[in-house]
């Protein structure tokens, strides 16, 4: 698969506040059982039958979607990996049209949402392109056949329903349709219930048109983010220089403290200056203390919200700031990275322990690096949360 068209499908817009439970036999049986129940749950939820019938008369299984969810290994990548093979100086200068093409609608954005224009872009770029990859697959298609796999029906039985919503209103097509193998629709990728509930027509016309509307979509992809606590003005991420005698405990996203106090323990920016000195925020080492270090202030929190990946959701804070004209980051020295076998082994030797690593699938996520820092410390060993060889072989 592209690198352009990956991120169409990879950045799951989960808005957690939306999910519903898992109702029982929710998923997994024979695949028109599982329609049959739909289409049941449905009627009984006040939707015409002959509604129902003829959204759900063409849906199939498709296996293509199941592979693309099973086959995320570019997630195993380390931050400096991950974030060059995302960042061209095309997509930079991309964006910067972009930006100017579309200035009205980002002062509206900004004006009205209280988010970046930088931010937005960045999303723009790495989920379609600027909206030139959508995604080819069945959009119907992949999200019952996502709800009827059981690894998280929890997340894709409701946007079942919310395209059923948008079916009726004109603005779904089962059979035409299409967007990323998860799901997501248009030029910033936004599931049918995130559609329904933060779609904006940013250009008058009467319609929410994510595919075909760049104001659209912005201003949609903004107004989530401020439901999902994006905080106006507030920045979101900053490249800093740490001095070497820092404590690296209280480093890592699952420890913050104010600027002021940052300031006070050395750290300085490595461009303008700090945020507000009362703002909390995390000093964050995605290659550890020999790497790139940023300050990641509350509304870096919220790219969780759209995507999980600790490794996208940094690159895609990151690009923001390049695309505000922010400098290439300062790449350090790091020690080199696990390969994906041993960041397994050392999940497996970090749960032997009793951490909680989310699961042994490679990827140096959060929880990895929160089992990873607090081993760090028990070894007597500088606690920047980054695993090294040494490391695993003292586990």
């Amino acid at each position: 698969m592209r690198v352009s068209s990956f991120f169409a499908g990879a950045a799951l817009l989960i808005s957690t506040a939306f999910v519903q439970p898992v109702l029982a036999q929710s998923c997994g049986g024979g695949f028109n059982n599982f329609v049959s129940g739909l289409k049941r749950e449905a009627r009984n939820s006040g939707h015409d039958r002959v509604t129902v019938d003829r959204f759900f008369a063409n849906v199939r299984q498709d296996p293509a979607t199941l592979r693309a969810d099973r086959s995320q290994g570019v997630f195993q990548k380390d931050f400096l990996d991950f974030s060059q093979r995302l960042i061209s100086q095309g997509r930079i200068d991309n964006g910067r049209r972009n930006a100017q093409r579309y200035d009205a609608v980002f002062d509206r954005m900004e004006r009205e949402y209280g988010v970046s224009r930088g931010v937005l872009l960045a999303f723009w770029a790495f989920e379609t392109d600027f909206g030139a990859v959508q995604g080819d697959f069945n959009t119907l298609n992949s999200l019952v056949t996502l709800a009827h796999d059981c690894r998280r029906p929890e997340l894709f039985r409701p946007q079942v329903f919310a395209a059923l919503e948008l079916y009726e209103t004109g603005n779904f097509d089962p059979q035409r349709t299409k967007g990323a193998w998860a799901g997501e629709i248009g030029m910033v990728q936004m599931l049918p219930e995130d559609i329904i509930r933060n779609g904006i027509d940013g250009d008058g016309d009467g319609q929410v048109s994510l595919k075909t509307s760049a104001p659209d979509a912005l201003l949609s992809g903004a107004n989530m983010l401020r439901s999902l606590g994006w905080r106006a003005g507030e920045p979101w991420l900053q490249e800093i220089i740490v001095p070497s005698d820092l404590d690296w405990a209280k480093t890592g996203l699952n420890h913050t403290f104010s600027v002021r106090d940052w300031a006070r323990m050395g750290v300085q920016p490595r461009e303008g200056n700090l945020g507000a000195t009362n703002l909390q925020a995390s000093v964050l080492l995605p290659m550890g203390r020999n790497g790139p270090a940023f300050l990641a202030y509350p509304n870096f929190h919220v790219y969780f919200e759209w995507n999980k990946s600790f490794v996208y959701v940094t690159t895609a804070a990151y690009f923001a700031n390049r695309l505000e004209g922010a400098t290439r980051y300062n790449a350090g020295n790091p020690t080199r990275a696990l390969s994906g076998n041993q960041m397994e082994n050392l999940q497996r030797a970090l749960q032997n322990r009793g951490h909680d690593v989310g699961g042994v699938d490679g990827i140096l996520g959060a929880k990895t690096r929160a089992a990873v820092q607090a081993e760090q410390i028990r070894l007597g060993l500088p606690a920047d949360a980054w695993p090294t060889v040494d490391l695993l072989n003292r586990l």
